[in-house]
């Protein structure tokens, strides 16, 4: 790793550091109760997630020498949180969930242990199984340093009944302009429903992954090729308008706090008519035990403007510290939790529903799951496949990513930058004035990138 990347990567730390000192720390990684190892796990408090949580008594009955600790956090408090502990090597957790904005650069850090030589001996594991996107996501100089337990990319979901109601048919690849027009025919808030549901919460993970893809197709980017700021170029502004007036207009209630669990409730409540969001929502959608929408969830493409393949490619994964004193039991719950037998295991228990898509290729394979993801599996894999990080806008640029920029200032950047976009969908400013705060922090990243060309 280049000198100037790392210092990068543990400035962006730091920060972070800073932003949890009041978080609750956690007992240490590693101890040993009644002569076994405990083994503590920083997760996303997603439904994949719980569900994995309420399975795990099956891996501890399987592996009688191990404890699991879970430590389940909000996607932000989790972001913040593990990026704190493993970037200051403070040993609390033993797994952590990351993504692939995360992997790659941790990676070349020297903070995550290499999960290739590990899965290589383990019988059955099959690492050529993954998803390719998502595996080479997850690499770094060929190897992998954290495992995928689902990947997603975005699609348009809607309710079949509610347009087949209205006489609207939609598109297999929809554009914004239709999207807009389907949402103002079908916003109901004198019934409690509204037209789309829209992510507005502040959060690099959260309202910024859903806007950046509509940049994107907008034809906007966050920088050009000499690193200069371009947050108040007409295109990213003609982008982010129509997003906030899209969701101001026609969106949720309080849509300023609203993130992906706040729309999945929306819709599955029957609160909402479309939601734009990750493909990995079907598992709340699809379930008879959370969703009162079961059957009625029609899916589609990302919508587009100018640029085609709009969805974003995304992966919740576990990887292992290198501060960890447990790799070999850490590893053992990774592959427990990452492997083929956790599918069936997930489909056969809790339902085919629950399975945590876009991860293996074997997944798709499944009779049962084949059938029970008729609507959507074959969309996901379309959608996953059909993204490049690498060319993820109309006009060239000097990063990587669809919904995050591939740097180590992005995660402190985009949180920044999306207080400000939550602060316009919540009407405290304009979207003019939101964007040119955002484009002095974007330029002040940018300088130190252009000072090292």
């Amino acid at each position: 790793m280049h000198s100037s990347f790392a210092t990068r990567v543990k400035s962006a730390a730091a920060l972070a550091v800073t932003s949890v000192l009041t978080l609750a720390g956690c007992a240490g990684a590693g101890s040993f109760t009644g002569g076994g190892q405990t083994v503590t796990i920083a997760m996303v408090s997603n439904s994949q997630m719980q569900d994995a949580i309420s399975l795990s008594g099956e891996f501890e009955r399987e592996n009688p020498g191990i404890k699991l600790k879970f430590v389940s956090l909000s996607e932000n408090e989790a972001r913040a949180k593990i990026t704190a502990s493993v970037a200051t090597g403070g040993g609390e957790f033993d797994v952590v969930m990351i993504s692939n904005y995360e992997t790659p650069q941790w990676a070349a850090n020297g903070w995550l242990v290499d999960l290739s030589k590990y899965a290589q001996r383990t019988p059955g594991y099959d690492e050529q199984d993954f998803i390719p996107s998502l595996r080479s996501s997850l690499s770094y100089r060929g190897d992998m340093y954290s495992m995928p337990f689902y990947g997603e990319s975005s699609f348009l979901m809607y309710r079949k009944d509610l347009f087949a109601q209205a006489g609207l048919t939609m598109p297999a690849e929809p554009t914004w302009d239709q999207v807009a027009q389907f949402a103002a025919e079908l916003d109901d808030p004198a019934h409690g429903r509204s037209g789309i549901c829209l992510r507005g919460k502040p959060g690099w993970g959260e309202s910024l992954a859903p806007l950046d893809t509509v940049i994107n197709t907008f034809g906007g980017r966050w920088y050009d090729q000499q690193w200069h700021a371009q947050l108040t170029s007409p295109e990213v502004a003609r982008a982010v308008r129509f997003y906030i007036d899209l969701v101001r207009a026609h969106g949720e209630p309080g849509a300023a706090t609203s993130g992906f669990g706040e729309c999945a409730t929306q819709l599955s409540q029957g609160n909402t008519a479309m939601w734009y969001d990750a493909t990995s929502a079907v598992s709340v959608l699809e379930d008879p035990a959370s969703s009162k929408v079961v059957g009625k969830i029609g899916y589609a493409l990302a919508p587009v403007a100018q640029k085609p393949n709009s969805g974003w490619l995304y992966t919740w994964a576990l990887g292992i510290p290198t501060s960890s004193h447990q790799t070999d039991a850490a590893w053992k719950f990774i592959s427990w939790m990452t492997g083929k037998p956790y599918i069936h295991r997930v489909g056969e228990k809790l339902g085919w529903s629950h399975v945590p898509p876009g991860s293996r290729l074997s997944t798709y394979r499944i009779p049962e799951y084949a059938a029970a993801a008729q609507a959507y599996g074959p969309l996901t894999l379309q959608a996953m496949e059909g993204v490049d990080p690498e060319h993820p806008t109309v006009q060239p640029v000097p990063y990587t990513g669809i919904q995050f920029l591939t740097i180590p200032e992005f995660q402190d950047l985009g949180t920044r930058v999306s207080q400000q976009i939550s602060a316009a969908v919540a009407g405290r400013t304009s979207v003019a004035a939101a964007l040119d705060q955002a484009q002095q922090y974007a330029d002040t990243v940018g300088r130190s990138y252009r000072g090292n060309q």
